[in-house]
């Protein structure tokens, strides 16, 4: 079970669980023998066929050309198209040789590509779990209003673990229900911060919309990485 800590507009908090629901279809694929289809990584080629080690070896376009008409250097029949279990990440130099020591920066850029600035980089802690809560900021906009401004990519569901965080959620949904509104959700000791889902992840702007019908309650964490804006001429 996946977790959040959340606090609502009283500053109140409680630890919640989180979870994603992905519609499932009803077209079902299978192969031509009808046995269930499967995922599977390939391996296409490896470096020594690559196009930089190619060039390397054999010089420009023209001569790789030539040569793949002759023997096929950029194929390895023994290896070419097998089934690859699992993979790992590797940071190579110029040469192709493996890197120990890697530092990573954010670079920003001009329009015509030149380097504006650099800084290392670092990566951003999950902060959804925390001892500081995702608050809810009080700060709400339309619905109607929302859907103009932001495209969501991505939401969960939030859900209570026993019958006291049932009540601490019915009464969040309950009065974003009764507005028809999204609230802005944040993290940090200001509830400002983008919400950070896994340590190193994607930063998110969050909003929550809540759903009553009867005793029953729907509260939605909504994500954005993208604001609309008009465009002026």
């Amino acid at each position: 079970m996946r977790s959040i800590n959340i606090a609502n507009e009283k500053k109140r908090d409680a630890r919640v669980s989180y979870e994603a629901h992905r519609p499932k279809s009803n077209i079902e694929h299978v192969l031509k023998d009808g046995s269930q289809r499967r995922t599977v990584k390939i391996l296409k080629t490896t470096l020594d066929q690559s196009v930089a080690s190619l060039e390397k070896k054999y010089g420009n376009m023209d001569d790789i050309a030539l040569a793949i008409i002759e023997s096929d250097p950029e194929v390895n029949p023994e290896i070419t198209g097998m089934i690859i279990d699992s993979t790992k990440k590797l940071y190579i130099s110029e040469d192709n040789d493996i890197l120990y020591g890697v530092d990573l920066y954010d670079i920003s850029r001009a329009p015509d590509g030149s380097e504006k600035d650099r800084q290392y980089s670092t990566r951003q802690p999950a902060n959804i779990n925390a001892e500081l809560p995702v608050r809810c900021t009080g700060k709400r906009i339309p619905k109607d209003k929302a859907i103009r401004m932001f495209v969501f990519s991505r939401k969960y569901q939030i859900k209570h673990v026993n019958g006291l965080t049932y009540d601490f959620l019915y009464d969040m949904a309950k009065s974003l229900d009764k507005d028809r509104s999204l609230m802005f959700v944040g993290g940090g000791p200001k509830g400002t911060d983008p919400l950070v889902f896994s340590e190193g992840g994607t930063t998110f702007r969050a909003f929550l919309e809540g759903r009553v019908k009867g005793e029953q309650y729907c509260l939605i964490l909504h994500l954005t990485q993208l604001e609309l804006k008009e465009v002026t001429l």
